[in-house]
């Protein structure tokens, strides 16, 4: 990737004053947030040696190249979106940050929704763990309706009997 092209993680920098030195090992991530942005931008770029040098060794043990490569080359990167930060400061131990990974797989948009934690090691920024989010359900506002309940249309007739039929 060109070092003057927008960054993948949409920080509004370029990729060379953003996470490009990050993953290069040229400078370290001086966040949480910061070393999130990088590892999004690994899989945009296809470095996903630097996913396993970023992590802690518990996730490094665990860590599957082959498939992380997969991914991100199957993968159509469309951005990154920090929702929220918790600590992950440069006088932090530890950080939290929850985000959401935009990309196309397979013809489908996908939004991967993530609260993710970060530990301070005496090399750097690690990733330790990430929790997925799941959207939360709809919720109906009103009471159900029962099908032997008036219709609410005011007919008369019990629901089942009327605008609940076929239902």
């Amino acid at each position: 990737m060109n070092k003057e092209e927008s960054c993948p993680c949409k920080s509004g920098k370029t990729f060379g004053e953003c996470c490009g030195p990050v993953i290069a090992g040229e400078r370290k991530a001086e966040s949480a947030e910061a070393l999130m942005r990088a590892r999004y931008t690994s899989y945009v770029t296809g470095d996903v040696d630097f996913l396993r040098v970023s992590s802690t060794k518990a996730v490094q043990a665990e860590f599957d190249e082959a498939s992380s490569k997969a991914w991100s080359k199957a993968a159509r990167w469309h951005g990154l979106e920090i929702i929220s930060t918790e600590k992950g400061g440069p006088g932090d131990d530890e950080g939290v940050v929850e985000f959401r990974a935009l990309y196309s797989a397979n013809d489908e948009f996908c939004n991967h929704h993530e609260v993710s934690h970060f530990v301070k090691e005496a090399d750097g920024w690690k990733f330790a763990d990430g929790e997925l989010v799941g959207e939360k359900p709809a919720r109906r506002e009103e009471p159900k309706i029962g099908r032997n309940d008036p219709c609410p249309c005011g007919s008369g007739k019990k629901y089942k009997k009327c605008c609940g039929r076929g239902k």
